[in-house]
């Protein structure tokens, strides 16, 4: 990648605050909905739910503190240093999401729990197929950009919970139509593989040099 403008670092700085910033907005939305509606309802499910979106929340705080200290006009030092801590914040929250599903998905299996129909958690579900995509794509379009590495791999967790909401709606249908309980936990646990790995190579990527794409002085 080549060396980027000043003008051009302060432009995708600027971008990748207000992705993260409507990241926790929308994250910290859905988690209070659904854990509030879930409580109400008695729902394990639901308030499972807004502690899916309660992680990711965790990985775009670190984002922001990312960005907030190592911004287009840090030293490349600083810059390197916030990059490498961002990483590793963003490598635990996919191995919590991990623990969460693993946990959540095999205790649906074992005591034979149907889907999540809850109005609520469908239409929390629906909403987050339109939104996470394109926070997801446009997270890591600016990450690739801008040399991020911790923004890249906060966009593919991004990715995970868009996944997660669309195996839940499937889920749902494949009970509705076919009556396959088993569908949604199933699917969740076809995914730990990609989330663990994705952990892990975050994790390796945070253990190695980070280079900055600073504009020459």
């Amino acid at each position: 990648m080549g060396i980027l403008t000043t003008e051009r670092r302060v432009a995708l700085h600027r971008r990748a605050l207000w992705l993260e910033y409507l990241t926790v907005g929308w994250n910290v939305l859905e988690a209070v909905v659904a854990i509030a509606a879930g409580i109400l309802a008695a729902s394990v499910a639901l308030i499972g739910f807004g502690f899916d979106s309660a992680i990711e929340v965790i990985s775009a705080v670190g984002l922001l503190w990312r960005l907030r200290n190592g911004g287009p006009h840090a030293p490349v030092s600083e810059e390197s240093e916030a990059e490498k801590r961002t990483l590793y914040v963003v490598a635990t929250t996919f191995f919590l999401l991990a623990a969460y599903i693993a946990y959540d998905a095999i205790s649906a299996l074992i005591q034979r729990e149907e889907p999540l129909t809850s109005p609520v958690g469908i239409v929390l579900s629906v909403l987050a197929l339109v939104v996470m995509p394109v926070l997801a794509y446009a997270k890591h379009r600016t990450g690739r950009e801008m040399g991020s590495r911790a923004l890249v791999a906060d966009s593919k967790e991004t990715w995970v919970c868009s996944y997660l909401s669309l195996a839940l709606l499937v889920g749902l249908g494949a009970y509705a139509l076919l009556g396959w309980w088993w569908a949604d936990p199933v699917g969740a646990l076809a995914m730990l593989p990609i989330i663990l790995w994705q952990g892990w190579e975050t994790l390796a990527e945070a253990r190695e040099p980070v280079e900055a794409n600073q504009a020459p002085d």
